[in-house]
């Protein structure tokens, strides 16, 4: 658990490092702060969503029955208390893109696949990650264009765009999305304490995530295929003039009307086959990098990364404060200020876990979760 935790907070501070880090370095390349997270720490915290669900459900061997109807219960309160915190983040002028909305969905949605074992699950990833960007590109057009803030209250009003932005047109669209919860759900399903499973995460990760790239840039190189689509942007040049144009992000999804071709890409936030592939592989390489360090460093290393990155243990809590810290009233600051921003939510955790404590949002909405789930299991 320790080392879930430890790549929890590691998603923790990716996330925060693409919200605060400078965007640009001095030679006007996108910096490291913002390169190695953009789109990666968030696709961690997906599937690491999938990991908990799948232990949560019984680990290796899935419940079922009224166990299953039980926990599913109490997962569903989580899911819907969690997206209710979302919607209240959403109120304040952080201009951050919250993702808590579109996580509880994906954990409600996630329901539906309790109970398959690693093999189903992986099986059933593979091909959702490369059906489900197809699906999006054929109903994004169909739909109302993506808004860039977050869900709030007031979006209810409008159930029905707030269920489409949520599932295809938004920042973390939960249709392509849940390929990650299903990624996870495997390998939440598998031994994660064997030292094997471990190195075979980070190896399988590894390669996943440099083949989705090279398979990419293969298949953009051919004649025509870059261009084309930098016309669409009103740009020119090649294939890496392309990488750079869409380096930054792509906001939830390619041009809603634009070439089949963008499906090719990879980029930060772009939902296509090979960035779902890509940092779903790279979620793995963390995963599995984090259970092999845990494991090698003996009970008192373990406790010391235990306190360190015990932000990880309460990433509800401290990514909630981190989005009012980035609101003028509170942090009132300049991007570049990631060091900062990561001591005090490191600090934080470090000083709950030390004190064997969870973190308050976590406490209220576990307490509800495990309400639902006594009241059924009676």
């Amino acid at each position: 658990m320790v080392g879930l935790d430890v790549a929890r907070c590691v998603a923790l501070l990716g996330m925060v490092a693409t919200h605060v880090a400078e965007d640009y370095g001095p030679d006007g390349r996108l910096a490291v702060g913002q390169w190695l997270p953009g789109g990666r720490a968030s696709a961690l915290f997906a599937v690491l969503a999938g990991v908990s669900l799948a232990l949560i459900t019984g680990g290796r061997t899935p419940v079922r029955g009224r166990e299953r109807a039980a926990r599913s219960a109490g997962l569903a309160v989580r899911a819907l208390l969690v997206a209710v915190v979302g919607l209240v983040l959403g109120e304040p002028d952080s201009g951050l893109a919250v993702i808590l909305t579109y996580y509880g969905l994906l954990f409600l949605c996630g329901l539906a696949f309790v109970g398959l074992r690693a093999p189903a699950a992986l099986a059933l990833a593979a091909v959702w990650l490369v059906l489900a960007p197809v699906v999006t590109q054929v109903l994004r057009p169909e739909l109302p264009a993506r808004g860039f803030e977050s869900p709030t209250f007031a979006q209810l009003a409008d159930p029905a765009r707030l269920l489409g932005e949520l599932a295809v047109t938004g920042y973390y669209p939960v249709l392509p999305w849940l390929a990650y919860l299903l990624v996870g759900l495997g390998i939440g399903r598998m031994d994660l304490s064997r030292r094997a499973v471990q190195l075979g995460l980070a190896a399988v990760g590894a390669v996943l995530a440099a083949a989705a790239v090279g398979v990419s840039r293969l298949l953009l190189a051919r004649p025509g295929v870059a261009d084309r689509l930098l016309e669409e942007l009103g740009r020119s040049g090649g294939p890496e003039e392309l990488r750079r144009a869409t380096e930054p992000s792509m906001y939830g999804g390619t041009p809603a009307d634009g070439s089949w071709d963008w499906l090719l890409v990879v980029a930060p936030h772009s939902s296509t086959p090979f960035d779902l592939a890509h940092t779903a592989g790279t979620a793995l390489v963390v995963i599995g990098t984090c259970l092999l360090v845990v494991g090698l460093v003996g009970p008192f290393g373990e406790r010391v990364l235990a306190i360190v990155f015990g932000a990880g243990t309460m990433t509800l809590t401290l990514y909630s404060l981190h989005v009012l810290l980035r609101t003028e009233t509170l942090w009132p600051e300049d991007d570049g200020t990631f060091v900062p921003h990561a001591l005090v939510l490191l600090a934080i955790g470090a000083v709950f876990v030390a004190a064997g404590r969870r973190g308050p949002v976590e406490r209220v909405v576990g307490a509800a979760a495990d309400r639902a789930r006594d009241l059924v299991r009676r």
